[in-house]
């Protein structure tokens, strides 16, 4: 960056922390630090903090705490976030992220809010079960727990696909498949009670495609069984490998240790059903759509255009599900063009050998990283703990992996949604999570990764500079926390991007945007009405947080903001 169009920076810290040269080291050339005397002529510096400036950086006074000028009131945040940063302090709170599917284990009010207790961020919807009244009322618990209880958890609404899958199971929640069972796979329906081990695919010509001798797995491999006979409208199967088949499952067809892809790639990526429930989405205002069985970026595009032109003042992210072969060849351009990425592992595990799903979600985690995208981790996380109250070992290191690699977030699915321990599922992700986020700070166990500017414009390579600079000050100085004040929560990704060691305080005025980042890596949403003037704003801040407790005197606090280029280290008086 040049002399002259570089953005000046405006540090403000007490003499007792020493010299500033060790803090500012940009890339680029940006002058000189200088110490400015006029700032507070009335000060004695070796007392009071000093006010520092970088080439024509406005000079920041001292931060006066005033409880006067506003109530505690006027800043929201959840109350489990409080009480976790008052009990174990800033350094200890949970920079992952957790989403849960809600469904018939977890949807009543009160499930709900032990739900978001117990930290979960994000109430995922799974629109391949239940009706959309069902949804509905989901979507008014979760409204009122954040209304009342001052949450900020937000909705993701996950569409069905267009992929193969299998169909309703009347009555039954789930079906026993054992091993030497033989099962019917029909193209009927079956409006009243379905035959014993029969059940329904969703693809017309699903009797037609498949050989004898193609082998069908069930949700990824959970069940698998082998073709034996095909009769009119019936294709009949013999179990190889046993295990419980779940209504709408996806189901994958390979012949000769191949995927069959053909008849997959000629079905639409959403479907008349998958609109319907966009539009609901839209309507009932969910902060993410997850859309599945993403093949290429032109879905995302037109999916986006769609929601812009049905819900034209609130921004609807788009979170591209990355689980078929399609999705991985065109990964770069499918996660530029969303908002975010999931794994789902699940299924992307009976498209490709099971060897390289490893491989697949370290790239894909990486390159969302690289691209500054949200990244969740999804499916088959705690699988055992649908039925089990306690993990298996290899879930708990499978958790823990995701963790290091810093993924923002990681999912529950049939664990929240039908499983019998949902709240002991959710306790032991926040657990894992916490443990070994600690665990990767002091042993500096996670991947350094080298990051590269990905705007083009002189302005929005300023705020990338800004925040690069910000959480290396931060990191490199130990500060209790970044604070980051963001109308459209940008400048708030950017610094979660860099993965600092402290946690992000992201002020936002919006309820909307606040609910947005409560996915991202690390960043504690605080909704507040603030102005331009950023002394005023840390002023009021730094009061409204003592009032309740959650700063202290001593407190180290780096700053940065949409309307001020500047990055101020402050110390709570």
């Amino acid at each position: 960056m040049s002399q002259s169009t570089a953005t000046a920076f405006s540090l403000l810290t007490p003499t007792k922390i020493s010299p500033f040269k060790t803090l500012l080291k940009p890339r680029h050339s940006i002058l000189s630090v200088r110490s400015d005397p006029k700032s507070n002529p009335h000060s004695n510096h070796h007392h009071h903090p000093l006010s520092v400036s970088v080439s024509g950086a406005a000079v920041v006074s001292p931060v006066v705490l005033d409880s006067s000028s506003s109530s505690s009131s006027a800043l929201e945040i959840d109350h489990v976030s409080s009480s976790e940063m008052k009990e174990n302090g800033f350094r200890s709170t949970r920079r992952t992220k957790l989403v849960c599917t809600i469904g018939p284990s977890t949807c009543d009010f009160d499930t709900i809010e032990a739900l978001a207790e117990g930290g979960m961020n994000v109430a995922r919807l799974n629109m391949c079960h239940n009706t959309r009244e069902w949804h509905k009322e989901v979507l008014e618990h979760v409204r009122r727990l954040n209304e009342e209880k001052g949450f900020a958890v937000a909705v993701m609404m996950d569409t069905q696909g267009s992929e193969i899958h299998l169909g309703d199971f009347g009555a039954a929640s789930s079906l026993k498949a054992e091993d030497g069972d033989i099962w019917t796979f029909s193209v009927r329906s079956f409006d009243e009670s379905q035959p014993e081990r029969t059940i329904s695919a969703s693809y017309d010509g699903f009797a037609e495609d498949v050989e004898v001798g193609d082998e069908l797995v069930v949700d990824g491999g959970m069940v698998r069984f082998e073709v034996v006979e095909k009769i009119g409208p019936d294709v009949k199967c013999l179990c190889t490998d046993p295990g419980l088949l779940l209504p709408r499952a996806n189901l994958a067809l390979w012949r000769k240790g191949r995927l069959v892809q053909q008849r997959n790639s000629m079905l639409p990526t959403i479907t008349s059903k998958d609109w319907l429930d966009i539009d609901f989405a839209i309507a009932e205002g969910v902060d993410f759509i997850a859309l599945s069985f993403v093949r290429s970026a032109d879905t995302i595009n037109h999916l986006r255009s769609y929601i812009a032109a049905r819900s034209p003042n609130r921004d609807v992210a788009v979170i591209a599900k990355i689980e078929s072969v399609d999705s991985l060849k065109n990964l770069e351009e499918i996660i530029k063009a969303s908002d975010g990425a999931m794994v789902a592992r699940g299924d992307m595990g009976s498209q490709i050998p099971l060897e390289q799903v490893p491989f697949a979600q370290h790239r894909i985690v990486q390159l969302c990283r690289q691209l500054n995208k949200p990244v969740i981790v999804a499916s088959q996380l705690l699988e055992s703990m649908i039925e089990y109250p306690i993990p298996t070992r290899a879930e708990v290191a499978d958790v823990s992996e995701a963790v290091r690699q810093q993924a923002d977030a990681l999912m529950l699915s049939g664990e929240s949604a039908m499983g019998l321990y949902p709240d002991k599922a959710l306790a032991v992700l926040r657990s894992v999570s916490v443990r070994m986020e600690k665990w990767c700070r002091e042993d500096k166990l996670s991947e350094e990764l080298e990051l590269t500017n990905i705007s083009t414009s002189l302005s929005a390579v300023i705020k990338e500079e800004i925040c690069r600079s910000a959480a290396k000050i931060a990191s490199s100085l130990q500060v209790d926390a970044l604070f980051v004040y963001t109308s459209d929560g940008h400048m708030a990704s950017l610094l979660s991007r860099w993965r600092p060691d402290c946690p992000i305080f992201a002020f936002t005025p919006t309820a909307s945007v606040r609910k947005q980042l409560n996915l991202q890596w690390g960043l504690i949403p605080f909704r507040l009405n603030f102005s331009e003037d950023m002394d005023s704003n840390l002023s009021r801040t730094l009061s409204l947080l003592k009032i309740r407790g959650m700063i202290k005197s001593g407190d180290r606090i780096v700053a940065v903001s949409d309307m001020l280029q500047s990055i101020q280290v402050r110390v709570v008086p």
